[in-house]
């Protein structure tokens, strides 16, 4: 379905009235995916409005940690190939928007370290080195999952909890969540035929006549439309046919912080247990996170957080008094076939989901994106085929009797 890219509105226009009542394409949601799409949408032509009740990166997006971890070697498969792509080509496109837009996203392929309490982990590793070897290759490039007796760098890491090792894995980054969310804003406002209309919530899609409305009692009017929502993408896509068995996807709570030590910000992530800890640029190390499925507070940090800056501070000795200088908590869209949502809905092929990316989103967005847009200008999506909406609604019980 290929849209039109005449007659566009700016993307720094003020959020439109109810006068303005269609738009080619709606993308409902400005978090990372939302954000990614728009970029593409952008890059393409086409006539897009994005829309978002708070703003750019307002939910899970504007978090903290930002660790870029790639799929253990082993077992290798078409899921772990295309995240394995999407971890490398993520480099350049980073490096494009910087370009446009002179904004530093806090990209670095910094490597990642994680300690081997016992011997079995390293019997294990070593198999993962050799796995890595094979898998972990494009045409120009290699990355490697090194066994290592100590870490690289003292005081880092504390080298009794290697009690077996370290391994050292070349193909993990990081970034800063909220300077990549900055720096896709910064671009979407350099598109003509793009504008971001903000401050308005969607309580509900009309497919049979291609119409959102607000929870402020507007609407409009739409040729196709990307519901990159978050975890509110899950209930404005399950309304959207019969009734299923379960739900399609579920809010997990995240908890995280940020500690203020001068650190080297070229410093591999760390990686122990679930706890991952992470050194950006600005003399500042992201310490998360927790993964809840049940809350009472989904906004509020509680004593779980307080468990991983104590943790965090055990395992790396420059963190043992730094201060924290944010805590966060936020709600990561997780869906219920655990992979990301990602293409159109088998009754309104208008209407293409990207959601669900939990942990992965930051690491998958850019290609997610792309072919979310392929979908919508009538283009085969590469993907995985579990990361299809249509995969995603089969578990959910849609083909059920």
């Amino acid at each position: 379905m290929a849209l039109s890219s005449s007659n566009a509105v700016p993307a720094d226009t003020p959020p439109a009235s109810a006068g303005q009542s269609s738009a080619d394409l709606v993308i409902v949601g400005a978090g990372i995916m939302g954000l990614w799409a728009a970029f593409e949408a952008g890059k393409a032509g086409l006539k897009t409005v994005l829309i978002d009740v708070q703003g750019a990166g307002a939910g899970a997006s504007g978090g903290l940690l930002g660790a870029l971890m790639p799929h253990m070697p082993d077992r290798w498969s078409v899921k772990k190939q295309f995240q394995f792509d999407a971890l490398v080509s993520l480099e350049a496109r980073i490096a494009e928007l910087e370009a446009i837009t002179g904004l530093s996203a806090g990209y670095r392929r910094s490597g990642r370290l994680i300690p081997l309490p016992k011997p079995h982990l390293r019997d294990i590793a070593l198999r993962h080195q050799a796995d890595a070897e094979t898998a972990w290759k494009t045409p120009t490039r290699a990355f490697h999952w090194n066994v290592i007796d100590a870490p690289q760098v003292a005081g880092w890491v504390r080298a009794e909890a290697g009690a077996a090792g370290f391994v050292h894995d070349t193909l993990a980054a990081r970034i800063f969540p909220r300077g990549l969310v900055a720096a896709l804003a910064a671009a979407l406002a350099t598109f003509p035929n793009l504008a971001f209309r903000q401050g308005e919530g969607v309580s509900a899609i009309d497919a049979a006549r291609k119409r959102l409305h607000f929870t402020s009692g507007d609407s409009l009017s739409y040729g196709a439309c990307i519901v990159a929502a978050g975890v509110s993408a899950f209930p404005l896509l399950e309304a959207l046919g019969p009734a299923l068995q379960k739900p399609l996807g579920q809010p997990v709570k995240g908890q995280a912080a940020l500690l203020a030590a001068d650190v080297d910000p070229g410093l591999p992530v760390i990686f122990l247990d679930g706890l991952y800890v992470v050194a950006h640029e600005g003399g500042h190390v992201a310490i998360g996170s927790t993964s809840e499925n049940s809350f009472a507070e989904a906004f509020s940090t509680d004593a779980q957080l307080d468990g991983l800056v104590a943790a965090a501070r055990d395992l790396v000795p420059a963190l043992a008094d730094a201060p924290v200088v944010e805590r966060w908590a936020g709600l990561r869209p997780k869906a219920i076939d655990r992979d990301p949502m990602v293409g159109p809905h088998p009754d309104h092929p208008g209407i293409v989901a990207l959601t669900g990316g939990f942990k992965v989103s930051f690491g998958l967005a850019h290609v997610l994106a792309r072919a979310a847009v392929d979908a919508i200008e009538g283009r085969a999506m590469d993907v995985p085929p579990g990361f299809t909406l249509e995969s995603h609604l089969a578990v959910a019980g849609r083909n059920a009797p």
